[in-house]
C-alpha cells in the first residue's frame, strides 16, 4: 500500500481553534475532485462537495478535510447520504454557528443531482 492510501484509509477530520473567535466571519471550501462508488452499480460518482460554515471555537484542519473527502472515494454510498454524513461529521466536530454543504453530482446517465444541507 502507497503511503497516500494509508493516510487516506486512516482520515480523521482535525479541528484547530478559531484564530478569530471574537468576530463572525465565513469560510467556503470547495472540493471539486469528489468521488465515491453507486452502492447499487458500483460505479463511481463524481461531485464537486461545497462546504460553507461560519466558525465558532473550531476550525477544520484543511488536510485532515482533504483526506477525509477522499476516504468516500471506494464506500458504496448514494449521494444523499454521502452529503448527509459529511455535514454530519463537520457539525459534530466543529460545531459551527452555521454550515452548510452542497453535494453538486456530475451528470450519469442524463441525470444532474444535488443535495444542501444547512444547520
Amino acid at each position: 500500500m502507497k503511503y497516500g492510501e494509508e493516510e487516506i484509509q486512516k482520515a480523521v477530520l482535525e479541528p484547530w481553534p478559531n484564530p478569530s473567535p471574537e468576530r463572525d466571519y465565513t469560510i467556503d471550501i470547495s472540493f471539486p475532485e469528489f468521488t465515491c462508488l453507486c452502492p447499487r452499480s458500483g460505479y463511481p460518482d463524481f461531485a464537486e462537495i461545497k462546504i460553507t460554515y461560519v466558525p465558532d471555537k473550531f476550525i477544520v484542519e484543511l488536510k485532515s478535510l482533504k483526506l477525509y473527502l477522499n476516504s468516500f472515494r471506494n464506500r458504496h454510498i448514494s449521494h444523499e447520504e454521502a452529503t448527509n454524513v459529511i455535514f454530519a461529521e463537520l457539525k459534530e466536530k466543529l460545531a459551527p454557528k452555521s454550515l452548510k454543504v452542497i453535494g453538486d453530482f456530475f451528470p450519469r446517465g442524463n441525470v444532474h443531482t444535488v443535495i444542501t444541507i444547512e444547520g
